[in-house]
């Protein structure tokens, strides 16, 4: 058991940083903390794909000397897969921040029970 996590110290490094972020996730209150769980969720699967991406002793996938073996060459999907869920990342962020300054403008609190119960009593008002 000992020598698997050695072996795999990046993958049960990423296991763990999605059990936080998801744990924050589920358990915070606060909008701010929900988005950082959300980003700590996505670099533990950039994390992952950058780990099962990568080949001891091999070379970039850029064919000079001849040699076609793709044992030599590094599989390039996997960062092109990080690169892409980046910038998927810090644009879903940025939004989620502005919705939450939006939030926050609305209803002066980033606890995201009380804005539900405001929504509440609101919506209870408004049926009267």
């Amino acid at each position: 058991m000992n020598n698997y996590i050695v072996t795999n110290l990046p993958e049960v490094a990423s296991i763990i940083l999605f059990g936080i972020g998801f744990s924050n996730l589920l358990l915070a209150r606060n909008l701010i903390k929900k988005i950082i769980g959300l980003n700590i969720m996505d670099t533990a699967i950039y994390l992952f794909l950058a780990a099962k991406g990568y080949v001891d002793n091999a070379a970039a996938p850029i064919v000079t000397s001849g040699a076609v073996d793709p044992d030599l060459y590094v599989n390039p999907v996997p960062s092109g897969l990080v690169l892409t869920g980046i910038v998927v990342s810090v644009s879903v962020t940025a939004v989620l921040l502005a919705l939450t300054v939006r939030l926050y403008e609305e209803f002066n609190t980033l606890d995201i029970d009380e804005i539900v119960h405001q929504l509440r009593v609101k919506d209870k008002e408004a049926m009267r």
